[in-house]
């Protein structure tokens, strides 16, 4: 067999599974693995960052934007520990996201002898954000533990993975196998009489709905073809927006289905926990639920359907269409009274002129297919329920994690995966800040994203809870900015502060054009807050 270190086998066994981009911040216990990349540079774009954090948020977006799995590589101990959050987050996001760590030296792991980066436990750190992880203890392993990397990650429920492979087997030459073609990902197999009895199901309803989540995200022209057989309105909120293009009367955000939800008979969730609505609108036994979940265990989170179809969803669209077509009822269509509820939900969130002016501007200048990234922030809590999403992998969220900051940098993942589209990330000023020097990550390696930073010199939401809620008790939310058109000028960016909003068309065009990063700062005062449309209150009793 061959001779190669640790490091060669490992990029060898990456580029065998497609990996054409590595997020990474290089550091003494991966010299070994950086320099088999610079051998390989050619068949491996190395992005590094200024923070470890940089590296998992960057790799994420890559994923979300792409499918393909976003990878990155950091050193152990404090690098681990500061990409945690971007891991995090993906493991909310049930994101293909592969950390590819350093160690101590192997003979001293466990031994607590002080290795520069030691951290106690780090196994067990990684083992609770990821879905599977392991360690390389020589050359021979690394190979084959990359392939199983990638096929624990796409098999089942995708979600992070980490390898772990100490320096010494990095700079170890020995003997290896030959590099590992990639392993056929598992996915459950379809229940043929399971997805009949949906069938049946759907086609007899009288009010059906559909719920997409993040696991919908590869099926929307199924999607759309079972929701216009139907004449059933697709609800998303997060994860799922873009599954059905909001243009076609029968895509509904979340909050606009509230009154639908009242008496539907037949609910179909394709790869969604259906949290919210399950949650704080309820069910009761008037209503039967479908769930399509590639996660048996998910089955039994909030509430069990009532027929559970453990699959990918790509496997099951396409028979359940054939089903729903041999049982389907003659269907009056349902588009005007799909646009009389998105009408009703405009009256009602209308107050929310400000962040409305300037979603609609984003809107028109990202296009027909460009990538929006929100973030925990006034003008991203109302983008998720009311700014138009045409397609899917176009708007991305943290999900339930909620993590602040994640945006920047992980829009910069996804215009390093994407350069042919436009992609615009939102922050506030305090969001922003979390990841700030990343711009010389943007400007170094020529990614041209748009970033608007809104500011208003707070962590505002923050500070309107304490308002309202605390008897104005103001503490810890009031922030010192830079000046970020400076800020992103002394980085080399494209910077602006755009005053209205024809100043932010004006800035995000020059933007779009441009091959460098631009920053936009758009100041604004108090906006309104949509804590009146959190908690549309219970429509259905309990079981």
């Amino acid at each position: 067999m061959p001779q190669k270190t640790g490091g060669e086998a490992t990029v060898e066994a990456l580029i065998a599974h497609g990996v054409d981009t590595l997020f990474g911040l290089p550091g003494i216990q991966n010299d070994w693995l950086y320099n088999a990349l610079f051998d390989n540079r050619d068949q491996i774009r190395v992005i590094h960052t200024r923070h470890e954090q940089g590296c998992a948020y960057m790799a994420l977006g890559y994923t979300l934007a792409t499918g393909a799995p976003g990878v990155f590589n950091v050193v152990p101990g404090p690098g681990v520990l500061n990409a945690t959050a971007g891991m995090a987050t993906a493991y909310a996001l049930n994101a293909k996201v592969f950390c590819l760590t350093g160690q101590i030296l192997s003979r001293n792991i466990g031994k607590g002898v002080g290795d520069l980066h030691e951290i106690p436990h780090q196994p067990e750190v990684l083992r609770g954000l990821t879905k599977w992880n392991d360690i390389a203890l020589h050359p021979s392993e690394a190979g084959r533990k990359v392939a199983q990397a990638f096929f624990e990650m796409e098999s089942g429920r995708p979600r992070p993975v980490a390898l772990e492979i100490p320096p010494d087997v990095l700079k170890l030459r020995a003997e290896v196998p030959p590099t590992p073609t990639p392993w056929p990902p598992f996915a459950p197999p379809v229940d043929a009489g399971a997805i009949e009895t949906a069938g049946q199901w759907l086609g007899a309803a009288k009010r059906p709905m559909i719920f997409v989540g993040g696991g919908a995200q590869g099926v929307s022209a199924e999607v759309e073809q079972l929701a216009e057989t139907l004449q059933a309105p697709v609800v998303a909120y997060r994860t799922g927006h873009g599954v059905l293009d909001s243009r076609n009367p029968l895509s509904l955000k979340q909050p606009e289905a509230h009154g639908y939800y009242k008496a539907t008979d037949v609910v179909l969730a394709i790869g969604s926990y259906m949290r919210m609505p399950l949650q704080r609108w309820g069910s009761d036994r008037n209503m039967k639920i479908i769930r399509i979940d590639v996660d048996s265990d998910a089955m039994q989170r909030i509430q069990r359907p009532d027929l559970p179809i453990v699959a990918r969803a790509e496997e099951a669209l396409p028979p359940l269409l054939d089903a729903v077509d041999r049982h389907n009822r003659v269907r009056s269509p349902r588009a005007e009274q799909m646009l009389a509820l998105k009408a009703e939900w405009a009256k009602t969130s209308a107050y929310l002129a400000p962040q409305r002016s300037y979603l609609k501007v984003i809107r028109e200048e990202l296009g027909e297919d460009g990538i929006f990234v929100d973030e925990l922030t006034q003008m991203g809590y109302a983008a998720r329920i009311i700014m138009p999403i045409y397609k899917p992998r176009s708007y991305f969220s943290s999900g339930y994690q909620g993590t602040l900051g994640y945006g920047f940098p992980t829009a910069l993942g996804a215009k390093v995966a994407r350069p042919d589209l436009p992609v615009l990330s939102i922050a506030g000023d305090g969001g922003f800040m979390f990841s700030a020097a990343e711009l010389a990550t943007a400007a170094q390696h020529r990614i041209p994203l748009v970033t608007i930073i809104f500011n208003n010199d707070a962590y505002g939401n923050v500070r309107t809870m304490q308002i309202r809620d605390y008897d104005e008790r103001v503490i810890a939310t009031d922030l010192l900015n830079p000046d970020f058109v400076k800020l992103g000028e002394a980085f080399g960016a494209n910077a602006f502060r755009a005053e209205d909003e024809t100043q932010l068309r004006k800035a995000m065009r020059y933007g779009f054009a441009s091959e460098l990063p631009t920053i936009i700062e758009a100041p604004i005062g108090e906006t309104p807050s949509l804590d009146r449309l959190r908690d549309q209150g219970r429509i259905r009793p309990p079981r």
